[in-house]
């Protein structure tokens, strides 16, 4: 039997929580022809509803009401900001302030369909951040994200003039290989050309803690994925601090 694309987390008879990879469509798009992780857990399960989304490129837990009810009651509790979401993301150099809270309304740009942009007639959006580590030309950063826009993080981190790395929309797509800041670099001999460590949006759903209607509480978490893990481990190797 083939491995699953995805880990399970947690799952039980009212709902499953899982570790989506990067790259992987949370529910399907207009056009349907692109493999979904929602499509994998209907073949599976038969019945499954969307609480919540993350984006294609964004790796990490995500969570799926296997009934009407619960689907209900976890929606409402996405809504209603009463569950807790913490975000693991890579940012292009070194933030002066190395804590604080973003609050800027976000909304559609009106010409670019999928693009937000943020405007003060936008929904209120806010996000909390804080610095990991730094690695001089980059940072580790957690966030704590009290709304669920599309694409909240990645605005407000180029709002702010540190956008998340690989990212085609809101920043610089190009990928990050080790060259970009290990010195004196050199390439091996078995390789024609260097090929890059992380090549997606750098942005990991890291934490979501809730309490489902039976009064249960969860809090549930995600490791980041390999490329991401690599790229830390290079970057705490070669950067001087």
């Amino acid at each position: 039997m083939a491995k699953p694309a995805f880990e399970i987390i947690v799952e039980n008879d009212h709902f499953i929580a899982v570790n989506k990879p990067a790259g992987l469509l949370s529910i399907p798009d207009r056009e349907g022809k692109e493999p979904s992780l929602k499509q994998m857990l209907i073949r599976q399960y038969g019945q499954i509803f969307t609480v919540h989304r993350l984006d294609r490129d964004t790796s990490g837990i995500i969570v799926f009401a296997k009934d009407e009810d619960t689907h209900k009651y976890l929606s409402g509790a996405f809504e209603e900001r009463n569950v807790e979401k913490y975000y693991l993301g890579l940012v292009k150099g070194v933030l002066p302030e190395k804590k604080k809270t973003i609050d800027v309304p976000i909304m559609e740009h009106p010409g670019k369909k999928g693009v937000m942009v943020p405007h003060k007639k936008g929904k209120p959006s806010v996000t909390d951040y804080e610095v990991v580590e730094e690695f001089g030309k980059f940072s580790l950063l957690q966030f704590r994200i009290h709304t669920g826009r599309t694409h909240q993080i990645r605005v407000h981190m180029q709002y702010i003039g540190h956008p998340i790395v690989c990212d085609e929309l809101y920043g610089d797509a190009s990928p990050i290989r080790v060259s970009d800041f290990k010195r004196d670099f050199k390439l091996s001999k078995y390789e024609e050309e260097e090929r890059p460590i992380l090549a997606r949006l750098g942005l990991h759903a890291e934490k979501l803690a809730f309490t489902d209607s039976y009064g249960h509480a969860y809090s549930l978490q995600a490791d980041p994925p390999k490329d991401m893990r690599a790229l830390l481990q290079q970057l705490r190797k070669h950067t001087d601090r």
